[in-house]
């Protein structure tokens, strides 16, 4: 009996025994256990994103105020977001940014990539942030000799240059391979941007570039057309490294809180809006006077604009928006001079000689100083300046009228964009009767804000590409 009493007790223990290391493997065995980092631990640790940015205006360029660029914004607003330093390698061509972006210290690729059957094969992509067509784009010059393409088949023997490594590379190439007769050569040499102006200046009758890179350089190669659309819609995305599940999983979260509080829309507006007021016509007048007439005053533009603060590309684009720079400018409501003052506001600001150039700046550049200290204290950054600029034209109160409804409505009273969509009903009975201003001609504030800025960049890249003339002649 003892002895049956002995075997339960040791059978009693050894089972306790395992019991009990069993538990408490399973109770602290986690604490133990090594989590590897991921590659988004790793960033935030080292606090620095590295990427890869093609060097072009629909993705990065160093501006007048420094970095810029829609890529560029979005990835500043990601790393943001994680709380990270962005650090930039820049790339001159798609080819080069995807070569770069093999570095294992890179953690994105951003050179307006289209994500592609093909390419994700190789590339791990992040989310898609912007929505593309192909379009084949022809010399203007091409319309009246009658080689102007409509279609694929009007492509043969056509002299077509696309950029190596690029989506449009490959869509020559599936082309050629369903028998159409194309003979396009590739290049590791130029960028899109650089074969656009080759186009424009008539070195190659066409080449291929997504819709929001035509539309961003129209402005600057004034002689290329949209001959047709090549491919169906492409969404554009970023490159990430090997092994960035986690980090594909934080810009996802991003990117839909950027999207939800409507940061993404402000920013397709900040860059893009101004294509939709191209004029083929007034704008190669533009080029010919910045030539002909801005020599004369471009002097007083930079003096005043340091003076009150303001870049002088806008002090000049507001005064060619304007006159068109022509100081004995007269319109039938008889304002009159560079900057088009009233009589009533010429006195207001001590200016007697509106017809006298640099009075006229000088008063104008005042008078659009004064707005922005009014325009209410929520309204912020180029939304502050683009605010005062449609007072000058339309008046402020107008402007702040417009706020109201726009409030009413449940628009941001404080954005641009928001507010230029609901400017033009200040012209319908309905809105304006309610209004303490009345009616207004609400259309004409917002082409002339989106002209100016459109105007300004013009100024701004042909006074960076003289500079950058000069530099390469002093060598």
């Amino acid at each position: 009996m003892d002895k049956i009493i002995r075997l339960i007790l040791v059978a009693f223990f050894a089972v306790s025994f395992f019991t009990f290391g069993w538990l408490s493997n399973s109770a602290y065995s986690p604490m133990f256990k090594i989590k590897t980092p991921s590659l988004l631990d790793k960033i935030k640790a080292n606090k620095t994103l590295n990427v890869v940015l093609l060097n072009a205006p629909s993705t990065y360029y160093i501006g007048p105020e420094g970095p810029q660029g829609f890529e560029y914004d979005l990835l500043h607003s990601y790393a943001q977001y994680i709380d990270v330093d962005l650090n930039i390698t820049s790339a001159n061509t798609v080819k080069e940014a995807l070569e770069l972006g093999k570095n294992p210290n890179i953690h994105i690729t951003s050179a307006a990539l289209a994500k592609t059957k093909e390419r994700e094969k190789t590339f791990n992509f992040g989310p898609s942030y912007f929505e593309v067509q192909e379009q084949v784009i022809c010399h203007r010059g091409m319309l009246s000799s009658g080689r102007f393409p409509r279609d694929t088949e009007g492509l043969s023997g056509l002299k077509i240059v696309v950029g190596e490594s690029t989506s449009y590379a490959q869509t020559i190439k599936d082309l050629q391979a369903d028998g159409y007769d194309i003979n396009a050569s590739f290049t590791t040499e130029y960028s899109t941007e650089e074969l656009l102006e080759q186009v424009s200046t008539n070195e190659i009758d066409c080449t291929i570039a997504d819709s929001n890179i035509y539309a961003l350089n129209l402005k600057y190669f004034t002689e290329m057309r949209l001959a047709f659309t090549i491919s169906g819609r492409e969404q554009l995305a970023w490159a990430l490294a090997p092994d960035s599940r986690e980090l594909a999983a934080s810009m996802y979260a991003w990117l839909n809180n950027f999207n939800q509080a409507g940061s993404l829309a402000q920013l397709k507006d900040h860059y893009y809006s101004y294509a939709m007021f191209f004029n083929y016509y007034n704008t190669k007048m533009f080029y010919k006077r910045i030539e002909s007439r801005l020599p004369q005053y471009k002097a007083y533009f930079i003096e005043i604009a340091n003076k009150y603060e303001i870049p002088w590309t806008l002090l000049a684009a507001m005064s060619y928006q304007e006159s068109h720079w022509n100081p004995k400018a007269k319109s039938f409501t008889g304002v009159r001079g560079m900057m088009m003052l009233t009589l009533s506001t010429a006195k207001l600001l001590g200016i007697n000689d509106r017809l006298n150039a640099k009075k006229s700046i000088h008063g104008g550049t005042r008078h659009l100083k004064n707005l922005m200290k009014l325009i209410p204290e929520g309204v912020q950054g180029d939304n502050h300046l683009k605010f005062a600029l449609a007072s000058y034209n339309v008046g402020l109160g107008h402007i702040l009228d417009a706020r109201k409804l726009a409030a009413q409505m449940g628009y941001n009273e404080n954005s641009w964009k928001d507010l230029k969509e609901v400017l033009p009903l200040l012209a319908q009975k309905k809105y304006y009767k309610t209004l303490k201003h009345g009616y207004a001609r609400g259309t004409e504030p917002v082409r002339y804000v989106e002209s100016i800025f459109n105007f300004k960049d013009i100024l701004e890249r042909n006074n960076t590409n003289k500079k950058e003339l000069v530099a390469v002649n002093e060598l």
